[in-house]
């Protein structure tokens, strides 16, 4: 054999050596390791930021209103006060009995001066739990005032028993009573007499969500025919109505009153699902709650609280 085939026949081996031993490696990295398709899957760390085409997380849950726990003991010559809404006060005096039943030597004091007058007393200290008929504002919240939910309500049209209207008003024809375009009960299919409106103080919760869910957030009227209340009280304003008078009031408090009727709204009454004119009430504390605030709010969420609120209504 020549010294050419020699050479040649010896660079082949190494070429096939090669071959060998790189495919050997290949395939060793190839067991020891996931597939690189793998890797794109896998979530990044918590210090990576997340690539365009991976699934961002769900957003969190919105925060729970906070938990009273039932108290099983209150301190005897423990005072609670409430003020505020007078859509609560069947509620407040109804959880009054019952909290000062359950636990000997514990007083609840209630008022219903209004939900702007009670929160304004919560924020200076004088209250310890508002009674409101609305939610709180953003600058109310930034205060430090915190409203949990209490019960739902209807807002109700009320006229005097002896009211010769015996229809149903139009969503449309009660914005244009409150606001003044509407003045005489013939335009609405009644007999020819004039229709006097009772309106609620600015202090009213009440007043507030019947603008925002009536007038669609507008302005009352200014006519002669509209007079505003000097006290957010119901009693009076129910007085008032007469024979040609229109106001309204929270349902519970006008429900089982022989003086008055309630006026359905597009056909539906207050006791409907659908009724347009529903609410939340609220009770507010300010934060951080005091023991005192604990308590009363534990009672009123726990299950013989809610039956309460449920039975006074």
């Amino acid at each position: 054999m020549n010294q050419n085939k020699e050479t040649l026949i010896t660079v082949l081996s190494l070429v096939i050596t090669i071959g060998i031993l790189g495919g050997g490696y290949w395939w060793f990295t190839r067991q020891s390791n996931p597939n690189p398709d793998s890797l794109v899957s896998s979530p990044p760390a918590n210090n990576q930021p997340l690539s365009s085409n991976t699934s961002l997380p769900s957003p969190p849950s919105p925060s729970a209103v906070t938990a009273f726990s039932p108290p099983a003991t209150v301190p005897q010559g423990t005072t609670v006060k409430i003020d505020g809404s007078t859509s609560l006060v069947l509620v407040n005096q109804a959880l009054k009995n019952g909290f000062e039943q359950k636990f000997a030597g514990v007083q609840v004091l209630t008022n219903a001066q209004g939900s702007s007058n009670g929160l304004k007393a919560l924020l200076q200290g004088t209250i310890d739990i508002a009674a409101t008929s609305r939610p709180l504002t953003a600058e109310e919240q930034e205060k430090g005032l915190v409203a949990i939910p209490v019960t739902k309500d209807a807002i109700a049209l009320v006229v005097g028993v002896d009211n010769s209207f015996r229809k149903s008003l139009t969503s449309m024809q009660v914005k244009g009573i409150f606001q003044g375009a509407i003045q005489n009960w013939s335009e609405v299919g009644g007999t020819s007499e004039g229709i006097r409106v009772i309106n609620r103080p600015s202090v009213s919760g009440t007043r507030k969500i019947f603008k925002e869910l009536a007038l669609n957030s507008e302005d009352f009227g200014n006519t002669p025919n509209i007079m505003t209340m000097n006290r957010d009280a119901t009693t009076p304003m129910l007085q008032k109505l007469g024979t040609n008078g229109i106001g309204y009031a929270t349902y519970t408090q006008v429900a089982d009153q022989q003086t008055v009727r309630t006026v359905p709204i597009d056909g539906l009454t207050p006791e409907a699902a659908n009724y347009p004119y529903r609410r939340t009430l609220y009770y507010a504390y300010k934060n951080p709650p005091s023991e005192t605030v604990k308590a009363f709010l534990g009672y009123v969420t726990s299950p013989v609280g809610q039956q309460i609120i449920q039975d006074a209504q």
